[in-house]
Formats: C-alpha cells, structure tokens, sequence
C-alpha cells in the first residue's frame, strides 16, 4: 500500500478501483475533461445520480459511514482525463470530521493507495483526492484541496451550473444512450500499483478469467477472443515477462516505457526461443498497444527490452478502443476495433517512420483462439493523409508500425447487415469486461427531475 501525504501521487494499476471515502462525510464524483471541467450534468455522480452515463463511476454506500466509489479505469471515456473524489459536510467545518480518510482498492482488496487528512480547517467541501491519466496510465493524487465557500465554491471552480435551472421540457428523464454499468468487481490476483521502482521488478499474480459478456458480434458489442481480468507488471531494463493463467486466444498488449534507447518486445515460444517481434523501436518514451496470442496450455511468455522504467499491461481484445466518426488521437502502434457496417477509414500520420496497417475480418471465423490471416490495407513512409475502405465489420484494426502521431476516424459508415444481435450489443458501447452474462444490465441513465437543479441538496443524504 503507497500511505500518502498531502500533494503525493502515485501510480495504481489500470484496472476496477473500489474507493472508500471514510468519516460519515457526503460524497461524490466529478469526471473532468483536460480542461478541468464537467461536460456536463451526466459527469456529476452523487447520491441523486449515483451513476456515471457511461457506467463506469458509480456511488454506493457502505457500513460504518463509508461511502464507495467505484472507478472502471480501463472503461473510462476518452475524453475524460481526471476524476475527482470529492467530500463535503452540512453539519460543521470538515476539521471537526474524525477519520476522514480515501483509499483506493484493487479488485483483490489489496490497498494500493491511501491519503488521511489531517490539516482540514473551515472548509466544508473539499477536493479529496483525484484519479488522473498519465504515461498511458492512471495516478493517484492526495489533494487535501478545501472550499470555505462550501459545494458552491467547489463545482463553480470545476464547471458544475449550480444555479436554480428551470425544469427541462416534459419534466421526465433525458434519453441518452444506453449504457452497460459497471458491474461487481471479479477478484484477481494482487494488484501493486505502478511507480517506476529503482531496480526491482512487482510481479503481478495471474488474472481471473471472466465468463465472456452477453452475445455481441456486428451490430456493436464484441464476444471475439477471452475476457480476464488485466494484468499488470512494472519493472526497470530488460526483462522476461510471464503470464500464467490466460486461456488461450488474441490479447491486446500495452506497453509505456520511460526513457531514450531501443525498446523490443518479442513473444517467447515452448523452447524459450524468440518467436513473433512485437515491438522493434528506437522512438524516446515509447508507447504503444500491439496484438499478440495466447498459446493453448502454455503461458504467455514476452522478452522486452528496454532501457528505463516500463509498465506493461495485457487485456482482453474486447477492451481495446472502438473507432467512431470523431477524431481521434494516438501515438505510437495500437489495436482499434470496428463494429458497424462498410466504412472508409481516414488516418493521418505525423511521424517520420514506417505506417503499416492490417485488418483482421471476424465474420465466418470460428476459432476463438487465433486471429484470421490479415489483410494490409496501408504500407507508407513518412507522413500522410490517406483514406481507404473498411469491410463491415466486426474488425481489428491494428496499426503495426506508427512510430509518431496520428489520428483516424471512421467515414460514411454504413448501417451492419447482419442482424444486430439482443440489448447488450448497441452501436458504440462496449461489453463491460465483468458483465454477468446472464443478465440484461443495459439501462438508460436519467438525471433527476431537472438536471442539475437542487443538486446540492439532493448530493445528500438523509440522516
């Protein structure tokens, strides 16, 4: 467990965070953009609202006067850089709060980061500690920032209209796309969170293997390939990496490394000889996300090499980032997935190496355990701006080699053909990695009765 102080931060693994806000204080969560405000009313979790549209921020409360916050961080949007843990008093000044306290648990239990405030004043709302994206990863900030002008002060500064808002037209809920919410954690093996040691490596036991989501296939959701628990693994300079416990099949591999130099990944085979290269780049801080394949009663078994600290992180292939109509901003080699119809593909390349990019076509493929052949649709050097068309999915999109920026979206997308599978599977929204599959979680999420009006009084609870 990483005991933090004031202004300390931390690394904690990319996996489902339960956090535990203790002192009988009210609770919330704000989800904030890179400019440090909401999007809106749907990125204020409370006790009105208590889940986030997207399922994966959700308040519940707890034995003792704690109060859970659930974090997905591997689901969490995009668009959302920081989430802000926050806590707030109506019966006196925060200073006056005996064990007021945060702390972050992975899906084992294990602690992987705690901050106790000690120096709370007036204030009656404060900003207790926030999640925050950083090197392809997530950290864990101990804030401590107090508001003497209470929830007001506070969600003014971060974009919340706190104001007394008329009723929206009709006075009933907002349609808003349906989600899949997050759904009870799966225990997995320890979990330590992510800060570049100084020579020594934090192994990481094997993850749990997951009952595969409800049946997904072209109209939007994904069932191709296992679906486990991530596993995480953190180190310094050259390494072999084990994986036991995976079944077998198509994983998405991330890799972040910190520092200048060469950095290589290569699959291992039963001999311990060097199978498929991964990764071959001499690019400074490389980050990337590449395919590989779980062999079939064996682990999964990665030569890196590197010079520098390096977290690497294996998930499943239905958690990898589906392309939508929005541009969107990579760097470096990733794994994109595709499920609606025909499409054109339009990609532009800021770096100065080799662009390659292969897809992989799912329909009509029955082996789980291994990828079809794959086509390549762009072989280019140097930067450019090209768009070329995409069967109708579903698809891996894998962009091999991309040594620099880029983005990609998707145009003239067409409607899926193939019949669009039961509720689980809508157009954008992915399989939640732990959803019981025997069970419809997909709901609409509506505010209260006027958006955010009363959200002040309605963040509370009864007493």
């Amino acid at each position: 467990m990483s005991v933090l102080v004031k202004g300390g931060n931390g690394f904690v693994p990319s996996v489902p965070l339960r956090i535990a806000v203790s002192g009988g204080i009210d609770t919330m969560a704000l989800l904030l953009t890179d400019g440090g405000a909401v999007r809106g009313d749907g990125d204020v979790v409370f006790h009105g609202a208590p889940t986030h549209p997207s399922g994966t921020v959700r308040l519940t409360g707890g034995p003792g006067g704690t109060a859970w916050l659930e974090a997905d961080l591997p689901g969490v949007e995009a668009q959302i850089a920081r989430v802000l843990v926050v806590g707030s008093s109506e019966h006196g000044a925060l200073r006056d709060v005996r064990g007021l306290s945060v702390e972050a648990f992975a899906p084992d239990g294990t602690s992987v980061a705690r901050y106790d405030v000690t120096d709370a004043a007036g204030e009656t709302a404060m900003v207790l500690a926030e999640l925050y994206r950083r090197a392809g990863g997530w950290k864990f900030r101990a804030v401590g920032q107090g508001y003497v002008n209470g929830l007001v002060g506070l969600a003014t500064d971060h974009g919340v209209d706190v104001a007394e808002a008329q009723p929206r037209a009709g006075g009933g809920a907002v349609p808003v796309t349906p989600v899949v919410p997050a759904a009870p954690v799966v225990p997995a093996g320890p979990v330590p969170g992510f800060a570049p040691p100084p020579d020594v490596t934090v192994p990481v036991g094997a993850p749990a293997v997951v009952t595969p989501p409800a049946a997904a296939g072209a109209g939007g959701g994904w069932s191709y390939g296992p679906v486990f628990a991530p596993y995480t693994k953190i180190g310094r300079n050259n390494d072999v990496i084990t994986v036991d416990g995976l079944p077998p099949g198509p994983v998405v591999v991330q890799l972040d490394v910190q520092g200048d130099g060469y950095t290589g990944l290569t699959t291992l085979d039963r001999r311990n000889k060097e199978e498929d290269n991964l990764v071959n780049s001499t690019e400074d801080d490389f980050r990337g996300r590449v395919l590989a394949t779980v062999p079939a009663n064996r682990p999964l078994r990665l030569k890196l090499e590197a010079e520098g600290p390096w977290r690497v992180e294996v998930s499943p292939l239905a958690a990898a980032r589906r392309l939508t109509e929005d541009d969107a901003e990579f760097r470096g080699p990733d794994v994109l997935l595709h499920t609606g119809g025909v499409a054109d593909l339009a990609v532009h390349y800021r770096g100065d190496d080799n662009l390659i990019v292969n897809i992989y076509e799912l329909d009509g493929h029955g082996d789980p355990t291994a990828l079809p052949e794959d086509e390549n649709v762009i072989n280019e050097i140097g930067e450019r701006s090209e768009t070329v068309p995409l069967p109708e999915g579903p698809l891996v999109v894998q962009f091999e080699m991309a040594d620099g920026p880029w983005r990609a979206r998707l145009k003239r997308v067409q409607p899926p053909s193939r019949p669009t599978p039961g509720p689980a599977a809508r157009e954008g929204v992915a399989p939640h990695p732990f959803a019981d599959p025997g069970k419809d979680d997909t709901v609409a999420w509506a505010p209260a009765t006027g958006g955010i009006s009363g959200w002040l009084s309605r963040g509370r609870r009864d007493r």
